[in-house]
């Protein structure tokens, strides 16, 4: 397995699910403000979508 999807930060909540715990957010800037603090506590990476969606995932 390459890495495991920990957490998705979302701008677009009706647009993702799963097993993974979902952020909503109301803007870019606090998308990508939630996923960096994030990726700090979970010691994980960040990865932009560019579809309005981080994920987060433990490598």
């Amino acid at each position: 397995m390459s890495g495991v999807v920990l957490a998705i930060v979302t701008m677009h909540p009706d647009k993702v699910a799963g097993g993974a715990p979902i952020f909503h957010v109301e803007s870019e800037e606090e998308m990508q403000q939630t996923a960096f603090n994030l990726e700090k506590i979970m010691d994980a990476m960040a990865h932009d979508l560019k579809n309005g969606s981080m994920i987060l995932v433990k490598h």
